[in-house]
């Protein structure tokens, strides 16, 4: 199948490594001109020789700090500059803090809002004017909590919920422009967020890493967790040509963990 994604300009956001990076080499594969955008500047770097291995594109990369309004301008100014209009965006964000409801306090819910939801806001408003000229495609990554909230992990099963709400949203408002806007839930994949999750929930119960590790597996049909490359594969498929019809809806990737539909 041709994905249709020759020299389109994708956006990454938060790329350097687990689920951002693989989808980023996925798109690059396919032959889109990639920005990779973190924190870390040496991270970005040694990404971005990594993809460069196999891109059939250029290979960008700008450091941002996702919950700075003026660090997202300045990402989408130089992604212009330096590989032209965006027409894929990917909003991606580290996962908040663990902790239960009387755990988090006021200011961790106002760090979890500007990292998970207000960032991806004001990512899409600043590539907008691209997206609105020519048509394109906005990915948000969330989690299996919009499906099935995750015990001890208030902040993410909240924001991510609103994410749900922002996408559907905009696919009904953007539509008329041909920007198509779909959310991809994760549910177990093998990146160090899930090894830290899973650390937590080892330390809490005072057992062995592996011991979490094959309950963890017990719950899904596939009985193993997902490699970031499967989960980037689908990514690929929403953010190109080939897919010229789904729009709004929220797929989950998490080998048939979450048991509701």
């Amino acid at each position: 199948m041709d994905l249709q994604l020759q020299d389109k300009v994708a956006l990454v956001v938060a790329s350097s490594k687990g689920l951002g990076k693989a989808v980023a080499a996925q798109l690059s594969r396919e032959g889109c001109h990639v920005m990779l955008t973190s924190r870390n500047v040496a991270q970005l770097e040694a990404a971005r020789q990594e993809l460069l291995g196999e891109a059939r594109g250029k290979v960008a990369f700008h450091p941002c700090d996702i919950t700075r309004a003026a660090d997202i301008e300045a990402l989408a100014a130089v992604t212009r500059e330096s590989l032209g209009p965006v027409d894929i965006l990917v909003n991606n964000a580290g996962g908040p803090p663990g902790g239960g409801f009387e755990q988090v306090d006021d200011a961790a819910w106002q760090q979890a809002f500007e990292l998970n939801l207000l960032s991806c806001v004001r990512m899409i408003r600043a590539v907008l004017p691209d997206l609105k000229e020519q048509g394109g495609r906005i990915i948000n990554i969330t989690s299996s909590s919009i499906k099935q909230p995750i015990p001890g992990l208030i902040l993410s099963n909240a924001f991510r919920m609103g994410l749900l709400g922002l996408g559907k949203s905009l696919a009904n408002e953007l539509a008329p422009y041909n920007i198509l806007v779909n959310t991809v839930a994760p549910g177990r994949i093998a990146t160090d967020r899930t090894r830290y999750l899973d650390q937590l929930k080892a330390d809490k119960r005072g057992v062995p890493l592996d011991q979490i590790v094959a309950e963890s597996r017990g719950l899904i049909p596939l009985s193993r967790y997902g490699d970031p490359e499967e989960f980037a594969r689908v990514v690929a498929f929403l953010a190109s040509g080939a897919n010229s019809y789904m729009t709004g809806s929220a797929i989950m990737i998490d080998g048939g963990m979450v048991r509701g539909f």
